[in-house]
């Protein structure tokens, strides 16, 4: 076996087909796929005509000096009018566009689409009298509260790129971020309620200004939001209040329009290490690919639906499913601001049976957790209002995708489970609902107008059943323009690889099975070598999870004499297993060597609490695999508990962890 080919061997048979009425209904139909391949640029331009443009495009595509690309050039348009001021215009300016529901029980909001342009332009105004201008750049470092919103939507209509932090970075995540994009202005807040108490915000932004000034860099002003009512230090030179400033600004406010590539935004990719990652999106072709994959994907239907996407706005995912793509479709949603268990275990399930929430967008990790504590707790709320669920951020297990389709959908919600990257901006890979038969753990197929392939390492498209690097071939308008500041660092990370076949790699390995349906594997560098197969851990973890005692899992390659390198896998049970009894090791390696084969059997299972993850819920494995490895553990920075590596690291001596 070629070295350079990643072995396929977890085989999935179950089908769910589209719910009939779905499919008679869809937004986008089969022939969509044809439509956009016969004319890519057509079909694009078709998608672009659902914004409002000031000024038409004269070209869609400008792919003359790859890979910079410019989308719908010659053409202006202002994203916050799309999202807002075009709806209230039309005359639905009364309809919700954010429920919103802080953590604490009780606390909450409805904004209609006229109360958010009020707010949307005040806040324009009062960052304008505090000097912000066309082109610079705002930092947002807020919790989930609508003022997050109304700033980002704020910095789009004066044409001002925002970058947001996530409010759970440490002071010098965001004095790095602050340094790079030249931050002008930060708008945070005093706090924001995290497991039912108030988690301060203030200080790590007072903290990384004084860091930023020290690498060369001044923040003119902090905007602060009154949340929790914590006491803050206060710099009267810099330091303004939200009250003061933008509710007494005027609401009247006339939207500019912008060039199609004006930036509207700069997105830190999360775990970086030294000088931090800065995705730059533009306006046109970002908000064309956000909205259309909003509508296609999800097939929303703005006069009845309900969606909520769960993911924090600091990640690309609130920015493109929670922001930006359902305002640009005039959408009612949900924004939550706390924690899934908080104060109770089912307050996500209560949401969605208060609000009648009907497409529901959530990460694997998110539903392995909800696995874990069973179904007792989402079987006391009425969820009949769902109608699509979505999945984003890692590959789906197979089981994971089965019990949210069937404990949370009750068998009748088909599971979008979508491929995209913050460097690609928009969904790239997903079933569509009223189309594809949905195969648990599959992203499927490229949606239509997006060019994707599953290639060796010669570039060469590998035959259905085999596996290897996932690219893009074609161009496509939510794409990052570059790294900010450096695009030699944009060529030599997405396009060095593949550079002579024009492809995009941003470092996933996938499968295409035997029907040619694409399994994302994860990262490439989670691959593992065994006995020269290489195996990915994903394939693996999915074998553990599909185990009845098990909710979670990950797995790493650690060295080998013998193997080069063996399976490591670590294990959280599901609350009902208990501690699995004394047999559950071998029981588990059985059971995963019966799913995929003597070749990916673990060498050693370990039972823990909980796994090492960041605060978007990825797993961090490479920690993992010190443990494994018995070296001292790298940075946990990153982590959203890092005490969880200590409890960990005392377990590896259990009897429970060796065979």
């Amino acid at each position: 076996m070629s070295e350079e080919t990643l072995s396929n061997l977890l085989k999935e048979e179950r089908r769910f087909e589209p719910p009939a009425e779905i499919a008679a209904d869809a937004n986008l139909k089969a022939e969509a796929y044809d439509r956009a391949k016969a004319d890519r640029e057509g079909f694009w331009a078709e998608q672009a005509e659902r914004l409002d443009w000031a000024q038409k495009w004269d070209r869609v595509l400008d792919w003359d000096d790859p890979p910079f690309a410019k989308w719908f050039v010659g053409g202006k348009l202002n994203a916050a009018y799309n999202c807002v001021d075009r709806h209230v215009e039309a005359g639905r300016g009364d309809k919700v566009a954010l429920h919103w529901v802080g953590e604490p029980e009780g606390d909450s909001r409805d904004i209609t689409y006229a109360q958010l342009q009020d707010e949307v332009s005040q806040a324009a105004n009062a960052l304008t009298e505090l000097g912000v201008a066309t082109g610079d750049r705002v930092a947002i470092y807020l919790p989930m509260i609508p003022e997050a919103v109304v700033t980002m939507l704020a910095c789009a209509r004066i044409g001002a790129p925002h970058t947001v932090v996530f409010g759970g970075f440490s002071s010098e995540a965001l004095a790095s971020r602050l340094v790079d994009c030249q931050a002008k202005v930060i708008v945070t807040s005093d706090g924001g309620y995290r497991r039912g108490s108030a988690a301060a915000l203030k200080p790590a932004v007072d903290e990384a200004r004084e860091k930023a000034a020290a690498h060369g860099h001044t923040v003119d002003k902090v905007l602060v939001v009154r949340r929790t009512g914590q006491d803050v230090a206060w710099d009267e030179a810099v330091d303004v209040w939200w009250h003061d400033v933008v509710d007494a600004a005027s609401t009247e406010h006339t939207p500019e329009a912008f060039d199609a590539e004006h930036p509207l935004y700069v997105m830190y990719t999360s775990g970086t290490t030294g000088k931090p990652k800065g995705i730059l999106h533009t306006t046109g072709g970002y908000l064309v690919g956000t909205s259309y994959t909003h509508w296609a994907v999800f097939d929303l239907k703005p006069d009845t639906d309900v969606y909520w996407c769960s993911a924090d706005i600091g990640w690309v995912t609130g920015h493109s499913y929670m922001v930006y793509g359902p305002l640009a479709n005039g959408a009612t949603q949900v924004m939550y601001e706390g924690t899934p268990d908080s104060p109770e275990r089912g307050r996500w399930w209560k949401i969605i049976q208060d609000y009648k929430v009907t497409i529901f967008y959530t990460a694997p990790t998110a539903i392995r957790s909800f696995m874990k504590q069973g179904r007792e707790i989402p079987d006391r709320f009425d969820m009949s209002s769902l109608r699509i669920l979505g999945s984003v951020g890692e590959p789906i297990n197979p089981e994971a995708y089965v019990w949210y389709r069937h404990v949370i959908g009750g068998d009748r919600t088909p599971v979008v489970d979508t491929w995209w990257q913050t460097e690609t901006g928009a969904i790239m890979i997903s079933p569509l609902p009223g189309v594809t038969a949905g195969k648990p753990g599959s992203a499927m197929t490229a949606i239509p107008g997006v060019s994707a392939e599953v290639v060796d390492n010669d570039g060469k498209a590998v035959p259905n059943g085999s596996g290897g690097y996932l690219v893009l071939t074609e161009p496509w308008p939510s794409m990052l323009r570059t790294i900010w500041g450096d695009d030699e660092r944009f060529k030599d990370t997405y396009w060095s690889r593949f550079r002579e076949h024009g492809f995009y790699f941003a470092g996933d390995g996938a499968k295409k099975d035997e029907d040619g349906d694409i399994w994302v594997l994860g990262r490439v560098d989670d691959v593992m070598n065994v006995s020269g197969h290489r195996l990915s851990t994903t394939e693996i973890e999915s074998a553990l999870v599909s185990h009845p005692k098990v909710a979670e899992a990950a797995v790493v390659g650690a060295k080998d004499e013998d193997t080069g390198q063996a399976v490591c896998a670590f294990v959280i049970l599901r609350e009902e297993a208990g501690d699995g009894g004394e047999d559950i090791v071998s029981e588990l390696r059985t059971h995963v060597r019966k799913e995929i084969g003597p070749i990916a059997t673990p060498r050693q299972i370990m039972i823990v609490p909980e796994l090492p993850k960041t605060r978007s819920g990825k797993i961090m494995r490479r920690l993992l695999k010190d443990v494994a490895e018995h070296r001292e553990v790298g940075d946990v920075t990153t982590l959203a508990d890092s005490s969880v590596m200590d409890l960990i690291s005392k377990g590896l001596s259990s009897p429970t962890a060796e065979d």
